[in-house]
């Protein structure tokens, strides 16, 4: 009996199941179902090539397939695989979907609005070796990564690093991310790096942080740190070639509620203790399988939704349709109320099959949104140049922003 290939066939078979038919989140099965789909969800390509032909061809190969046992294994791989093929051409099919979502919250001639010079640096075919080879690898040899950099007295839970292209380009856009974990987990190392990695190697500046965790820290905690962690790239970014007056903030899961709500709530001094005249304001935001509900057992302020505008930034909104962590419906909520309050444009992606943390791999489905964020940007970016400046406010920075 085989029991490596078996162990090998039966892990993909069971991370197939539950991408197809995800467990909810509060079922007994809800985690299992979450971390195992997860995974064949998003690398469908190499679990088929590294866990079922290659392994399958081996105990070929070695003589294994000599029992009822191995012809039962063979089977399995075989049942899989259809489940596998399945789910690769639904993240095949998000192109075209983002694009449509695209041309729905920006027109549908946007690309033709955009400044030629950012509109040549946009990609055009998605990196195929890399999603069907090398998913899990994350840095590029462009790109240098500035670790453990502080922006506040909190320790390790009040550090960043910083993404910048190598040959440090001078009057980079920003783009800051906060990584999720439920406000009470998780590290800035570790979420959406294909998308910081990608903008850094086309000349931004960007910036992964940590923030203060539950239980011992609650909200508006985490929101304060994020804004520290602006206030922090407006006084030094420039040192890595940064021009912060164009500064995007994103995040993922509890980093998205983080990112919606400081986007909303900018320069607001309730959540600027000892640095209320920072300049915290951002160009847009990034909300990536986001929380939208409001924070554990508080009040509603504490939610995005209830600090939305007319003055709001523009917004980019990509969800799966499959995430039992939170459902697609709150999303699509938050976006109908953004569009029917701001004056800015908001862009919305409902992912088909995506589950939650689709962003962790160089994936078909986070590949084509990655680019979507680069051409969303692009697009706010391009409008920015043409809108006449606003009188710029003095700024005074806090004592503690010098840190």
């Amino acid at each position: 009996m085989p029991v490596g290939y078996l162990i090998t066939v039966a892990l993909v078979a069971v991370g197939t199941l539950f991408a197809l038919r995800p467990v909810p989140w509060s079922r007994p099965l809800g985690r299992p179902s979450y971390y195992f789909g997860l995974a064949a969800n998003e690398l469908p390509f190499a679990a088929f090539f590294w866990m079922l032909l290659l392994p399958t061809a081996l105990a070929f190969a070695e003589g294994d397939i000599d029992s009822a046992g191995g012809w039962a294994t063979v089977a399995l791989a075989a049942v899989t695989t259809p489940g596998l093929a399945v789910i690769a051409y639904r993240a095949l099919g998000e192109r075209d979907r983002i694009k449509r979502a695209m041309d729905e919250g920006l027109g549908a001639g946007w690309r033709a609005t955009l400044d030629a010079d950012l509109a040549g640096g946009l990609r055009r075919r998605p990196p195929l070796a890399r999603i069907l080879f090398l998913p899990i690898l994350k840095r590029r040899p462009d790109v240098r990564r500035v670790a453990n950099l502080a922006y506040g007295d909190a320790g390790r839970r009040n550090l960043l690093d910083l993404y910048h292209h190598r040959s440090r380009p001078q009057g980079a856009p920003v783009m800051i991310h906060l990584h999720g974990g439920h406000y009470s987990g998780g590290h800035k190392n570790s979420q959406s790096l294909p998308l910081l990695y990608r903008l850094a190697s086309q000349g931004w500046v960007c910036i992964s942080a940590n923030y203060r965790l539950r239980p011992k820290f609650q909200h508006p905690d985490h929101l304060i740190d994020l804004k520290r962690v602006i206030a922090w790239v407006r006084e030094h970014a420039h040192e890595y070639g940064a021009d912060p007056t164009t500064l995007f903030v994103a995040g993922s899961s509890a980093g998205g509620h983080m990112a919606g709500l400081a986007a909303l709530t900018q320069n607001d001094p309730a959540f600027q203790p000892g640095f209320e005249n920072a300049d915290t304001s951002v160009t847009g935001a990034i909300y990536l399988n986001g929380w939208y509900g409001t924070y554990f057992g508080q009040g509603p302020e504490s939610s995005p939704l209830a600090h939305i505008t007319a003055d709001a930034p523009p917004f980019f909104l990509a969800h799966g349709d499959k995430d039992t962590l939170v459902p697609a419906a709150d999303a699509r909520h938050f976006a109908d109320r953004l569009r029917q309050t701001s004056a800015s444009p908001v862009v919305y992606a409902e992912l088909k099959g995506g589950h939650h943390a689709f962003d962790l791999y160089h994936s078909f489905r986070f590949e084509a949104v990655v680019d979507a964020i680069e051409a969303f940007t692009a697009w706010v970016r391009s409008r920015e140049r043409t809108t006449v400046p606003k009188p710029k406010r003095s700024v005074t920075p806090a004592d503690d922003q010098t840190r």
